[in-house]
Order: structure tokens, then sequence, then C-alpha cells
């Protein structure tokens, strides 16, 4: 194997882990706690190429769907059927299409990162909402009162968080510092 495949496993397995870690990490605001689950996959999607950041976050649904308890409600299929599903499978849907935004040569890396974590979250939501809509038979309205509102300035920060840590991350992880 080649250093250059070693090393790409090597993020997608650290990714995984984050976003796995993050599931868990909880960050008091009100009304519901942040987590950053999310933010590491909107990391993934700013600093590393578009399949690696694709294969961080199934990587960590597959771990999940075989039963660890990575997710936030634990393990299983069963995560993945419930209520929040739609989130969970949104992952990798938004990781791989989001990270087509770092390609773009005509914005700096911040403009990039940061339209590309507006994508990631728009693509998360917008799966999650539906999944939940039709798991649990509620309006659009009910959904978004549930599944969006509660989670936006949460996502802010995670977002600005993002724009201001990918340059130099993307910088390290090119120089081969990490």
């Amino acid at each position: 194997m080649e250093r250059k495949q070693i090393r790409e496993i090597a993020f997608i397995s650290l990714f995984a882990a984050l976003i796995a870690s993050g599931a868990f990490i909880r960050i008091p605001f009100v009304p519901v706690p942040l987590t950053l689950q999310t933010f590491f996959v909107m990391l993934s999607a700013t600093c590393l190429r578009s399949r690696d950041a694709f294969f961080s976050s199934l990587v960590y649904l597959f771990v999940g769907l075989i039963g660890l308890p990575v997710f936030t409600t634990g393990g299983g299929i069963a995560a993945l059927l419930g209520p929040t599903g739609g989130y969970l499978a949104a992952l990798p849907i938004s990781a791989l299409l989001s990270s087509f935004v770092m390609k773009l040569p005509f914005l700096s890396v911040k403009k990039r990162a940061l339209v590309s974590a507006l994508i990631n979250t728009l693509i998360i939501y917008s799966i999650g909402i539906i999944w939940l809509m039709m798991t649990t038979e509620i309006s659009i309205y009910a959904a978004l009162l549930a599944g969006l509102v509660p989670f936006i300035f949460g996502d802010a920060v995670k977002i600005a968080v993002t724009v201001f840590v990918t340059p130099v991350l993307r910088q390290r992880i090119d120089e081969n510092q990490i």
C-alpha cells in the first residue's frame, strides 16, 4: 500500500471517529444542546477530498448500523429508521456534495468553506425534515418547529467555526503536518 493510500485511510478513519465522538460532545445551548457531529461532517467536507469526506461519514454510519452505539440514540438499524434517521442518512450525501464547492478556484478558502458548510447544513436539514415528516406523519410546520428551529443558532456557530478553522486545517493537511 502506498503512503498516499495509508494517509487517505487514516484521514477517513480519523474523521469517522471525530463524527462519532462529536455525537456525544454536548455544549449546553438553549433550547437544545449543541453536538459536534455535523460540525465534523462539515470539516470533512471542507478539508478532505470529496471521496474521503463521503467515506468518513459512510464509515460512521456503517459502524452505527452494525450496532456500535455511535449515534446520539445508540446504534443499530432502529436509529436509522427512527424519526431522526434522515439526518443520519444525509451525512454522507451532504459531505460529498458540499465538498465539491472546495474545488472552486475563484473563491477564497474561507468563502468556499462558508458556501460548503451552508450547503452541507441545507442538505442535512432537507433530508432530515422530510424523513421526520414521513416517519411521524406531522405537518411541514411541525417538522420545521421540531427539526430545524431549535438548531439554527447552534448550526450558525458550527458554520462560523468551520469557516475560521478550515484554512488552517487545510494548510496543515496539505503540508503533511497532520
